[in-house]
């Protein structure tokens, strides 16, 4: 038998090397397995800042890595119901009519004081449902107006009733989430209380049905009605999201959102632990962080949104004074379906 050359390693060599260089290509995906992975569903509207301000931050402090799929609340739910046995995501971020229908199925976690204890330093009203989910961050809905037609901003919802503004105001189907504070407005313009509107929509469509003439369209997708609006074609919209409209602002359209003296809504942003899921004690703790004043404070500038924790001061635009309605997301969700049909056969235009 030949010998090695000298300077060659063995047959043994070459088979313990080639062992370690196994174990080494191996190892990256040792690593990763050992990293703790938290998988987040939310809006697609909310990756750019969550990539960018929420998970960087999380990321460093609790040592793991956070994948956020993008996607509508309903697709949400809908992988939640096909993976109820088997969860793959920790955490939901979702608008609270679909948070209602998860509890009722049974999808969710509750939030504690104890595993979130944030939780103690929010608004009233931003937990729901026995603390089964919580509200992060809350876009607000006003009145979007044209700064080209009209130079002073309106003061009060009951400025989109007036007749000189005769085929001039845009205001959302009910099939949208952002339309359904038009038939509590109506109704408290009516003469009706907050709670009592909400509860009895009757005065509420009646005096809906006078604003049909001062209407140009009612919509169900934003950005067109938008268009009309920057175009001047449109003097008003409302309600209106700030989450959208100050956006709009931003980029440099000639609108602006106004606050209304009888007081703007707080839209749904809710947030919650999908219940069996994976890394249960990284999911509360993510949620305790959306709950915070630090994270809140960065995030509601950018977002355009008003925070839920009691530290975190109300957005620009909105003043000291300015209420802000919560809406009764429950009583929504069950009678929705009777309000729509009834919208659908007194509100066409």
């Amino acid at each position: 038998m030949d010998k090695p050359f000298a300077g060659m390693p063995s047959r043994r060599a070459l088979l313990k090397g080639g062992a370690v260089a196994t174990a080494l290509v191996a190892a990256p995906s040792v690593l990763r397995a050992q990293t703790k992975e938290l998988v987040i569903g939310g809006a697609a509207g909310h990756k750019p800042w969550v990539e960018q301000t929420v998970v960087p931050m999380f990321e460093k402090k609790y040592n793991c890595k956070v994948l956020f799929e993008g996607t509508r609340s309903l697709v949400n739910l809908e992988k939640m119901q096909k993976n109820k046995d088997k969860p793959y995501m920790s955490v939901v971020q979702m608008d609270d009519p679909v948070m209602i229908l998860a509890v009722k199925e049974g999808l969710l976690e509750p939030l504690t004081v104890a595993k979130a204890p944030n939780m103690a330093d929010l608004l009233p009203g931003s937990t729901h449902m026995d603390g089964m989910w919580a509200n992060y961050l809350q876009p607000w809905l006003g009145v979007a107006y044209s700064k080209t037609a009209m130079k002073t901003p309106p003061s009060s919802w009951a400025e989109m009733f007036e007749p000189k503004y005769k085929g001039r105001i845009v205001i959302p189907s009910l099939q949208n989430t952002e339309g359904l504070p038009s038939l509590f407005v109506a109704g408290l313009l009516a003469g009706g209380t907050m709670e009592s509107v909400q509860k009895d929509t009757d005065a509420g469509f009646k005096k809906l049905a006078s604003l049909k003439p001062n209407l140009l369209t009612i919509y169900t997708q934003q950005p067109q009605a938008f268009n009309l609006l920057e175009q001047g074609e449109a003097w008003m919209i409302g309600p209106a999201m700030s989450s959208y409209a100050l956006e709009r602002k931003a980029a440099g359209a000639p609108i602006d959102l106004a606050a209304p003296k009888e007081g703007v809504f707080a839209m749904p942003s809710g947030i919650a632990v999908v219940k069996g899921s994976p890394q249960q004690e990284l999911a509360f703790a993510y949620v305790n962080e959306l709950l915070g004043a630090e994270l809140q404070n960065r995030l509601a500038g950018p977002t355009f949104s008003i925070g839920t924790n009691k530290a975190v001061p109300k957005p620009e635009g909105l003043g000291a004074d300015v209420k802000i309605h919560q809406i009764d997301w429950a009583n929504v969700a069950a009678q929705r379906g009777d309000w729509i049909k009834r919208w659908d056969r007194e509100m066409a235009i």
